[in-house]
C-alpha cells in the first residue's frame, strides 16, 4: 500500500516519547513492504538537520520548518477564539502546501495521522480511508493541567482543553478509524459517542536495548526518567523531593536519588541543594544511570497514555514505583511486575522495601522485565496496528 503519514513531532531521531510511536510505526510499516511517505514539523534548524536520518525507513518525506516563536504567537492569537491554540501551533503552510499537492499527485491507498493537532491538514479529504491516532486525548491533559496552576492561568488551561475536546469530537466522525495508546484512553475516546469506528494498540519498548547488563546496583539509590522542561515531570519531582524523599531518608539516610533528563529547569537544578539528590541534565545514554539504581519512581500526578519511562525501566529490569495514574497506560499488573502508590508515605514503604531487600527486588526485576517481552513488544503492537489499517482499507472498498 502507499500510505501518507502525518504526524506533529517529526519522528527522528526518536529520542522522546512523542517520536518513539510514529518512528516504529513508520519504521515496521516499511519493513512490511508498504509505501510510507512522511509529513511532520520541525522546530529548529537543529532538529530540520537532524530529520534527514529518516530516509532509511520511509519512501519519502517533507518537513515544515517552524519559528518557534511565531507559533507562539499564533497561539496567542487564538486564544480568544472556539479553534484550539495547539492547532494553530502545529500548522505550517509550507506542510500544507507539500501535502495537497502529494494529494494531487499520489494515489494513496491510506491517510494515517497521529495526533490530533496535525488532523486539520486532511480533515476534509473524503476519498481516501483515513485513519487518526489520538495516542492520547490531548484535552484531558490540559483539563488536569487546571489543577496544578494558579488563577487565572487554570482558566487558560481550562479553557484549552475544553476547545481540544470539542476538536477532539468533531475530528472523529470525519475518520474512518480513531485509535489510541490505552485502554483508558479508548474508554476516554468512546465516551465522546462521536467516532465511527474505535480501536487500540499499546506502545512498545526496544527490549534488546534496553536490557539487564548484569552489573552490580547500588542497592542505596533510586531514579526518575524524563526531559525536565516538562511540566508533569518537572510537578512530581518538586513534590517527591518534598514530601517523600524526606520519609525515605529517615530510614535510609544514605539515600541517593537520580533525576535524569535533558534541559532541567532552574527549579529542579534548585532540587541538588537537598542531601542526596542529583540532577544530570541532559546524558548521551540513561542506561548506565538507571541499571546502577534500587528502583526507577514514576510518581506522576498528570499522566495521559503510557509513560514510556515506566516501559524502559522495566525492559532493564529496574523495578518501577509509579503512581496509578501513569499506571493506567502501563499492560502489567500492579503487586506482581511492579508497584504503585499515591501518597508519600506509600511511596516511601515501597521503596524502602525494594531497598532493603534483594530478593524483592530481584522478584520485581525479573517480572517486570518478562511482562515487557510479553506484553510491550514493538513488533506484537506493530502488528495489531497493521491488521486494523488492512481492515479499515477493506471495508472502504
Amino acid at each position: 500500500m502507499k500510505i501518507l503519514y502525518i504526524c506533529h513531532r517529526f519522528p527522528f531521531p526518536p529520542k522522546r516519547g512523542g517520536k518513539i510511536r510514529p518512528f516504529n510505526m513508520i519504521k515496521y510499516l516499511t519493513e512490511q513492504g508498504h509505501q510510507v511517505w512522511v509529513a511532520s514539523l520541525a522546530r529548529s534548524q537543529q532538529e530540520y538537520d537532524e530529520c534527514a536520518g529518516i530516509a532509511d525507513y520511509c519512501h519519502q518525506y517533507t518537513i515544515g520548518l517552524i519559528n518557534e516563536s511565531v507559533q507562539w504567537a499564533r497561539m496567542i492569537a487564538y486564544l480568544p477564539v472556539p479553534t484550539p491554540s495547539s492547532l494553530a501551533y502545529f500548522y505550517s503552510r509550507k506542510l500544507k502546501k507539500q501535502i495537497n499537492s502529494w494529494l494531487e499527485t499520489e494515489n494513496f491507498d491510506l491517510i494515517f495521522v497521529h495526533c490530533s493537532s496535525v488532523a486539520q491538514y486532511v480533515e476534509n479529504v473524503k476519498h481516501i480511508p483515513k485513519i487518526l491516532d489520538y495516542g492520547d486525548m490531548d484535552s484531558q491533559k490540559w483539563l488536569t493541567y487546571r489543577g496544578f496552576k494558579p488563577f487565572p492561568l487554570n482558566l487558560g488551561y481550562w479553557w484549552e482543553g475544553m476547545k481540544m475536546e470539542y476538536s477532539e469530537k468533531k475530528l472523529a466522525p470525519r475518520f474512518d478509524l480513531t485509535t489510541c495508546t490505552t485502554k483508558a484512553e479508548l474508554s476516554t475516546l468512546r465516551s465522546y459517542g462521536t467516532a465511527i469506528r474505535t480501536d487500540w494498540f499499546p506502545n512498545g519498548v526496544d527490549a534488546d536495548f534496553f536490557q539487564p547488563d548484569g552489573t552490580a546496583y547500588d542497592p542505596l539509590s533510586i531514579s526518575f526518567i524524563g526531559r525536565m522542561d516538562y511540566f508533569p515531570n518537572q510537578q512530581c519531582m518538586l513534590e517527591f523531593c518534598q514530601h517523600t524523599l524526606p520519609l525515605i531518608q529517615q530510614k535510609i539516610p544514605e539515600t541517593e536519588l537520580y533525576i535524569v533528563g535533558a534541559e532541567p529547569s532552574k527549579e529542579i537544578k534548585a532540587l541538588e541543594r537537598i542531601k542526596g539528590v542529583h540532577v544530570t541534565g541532559s546524558v548521551k545514554d540513561v542506561r548506565p544511570y538507571i541499571l546502577k539504581t534500587a528502583a526507577m519512581i514514576a510518581p506522576l500526578n498528570i499522566a495521559r497514555g503510557t509513560q514510556n519511562k515506566i516501559l524502559e525501566a522495566m525492559a532493564m529490569g529496574v523495578p518501577v514505583v509509579s503512581s496509578s495514574l501513569a499506571a493506567d497506560g502501563i499492560d502489567a499488573v500492579s503487586g506482581e511486575h511492579f508497584l504503585t502508590a499515591d501518597t508519600p508515605a506509600e511511596y516511601a514503604e515501597k521503596l524502602i522495601s525494594l531497598m532493603e531487600s534483594a530478593s524483592l527486588r530481584d522478584k520485581y526485576a525479573k517480572a517486570g522485565r518478562e511482562r515487557m517481552l510479553s506484553n510491550h513488544s514493538w513488533h506484537e503492537s506493530m502488528s495489531k496496528m497493521e491488521s486494523l489499517i488492512l481492515n479499515c482499507v477493506k471495508n472502504r472498498k
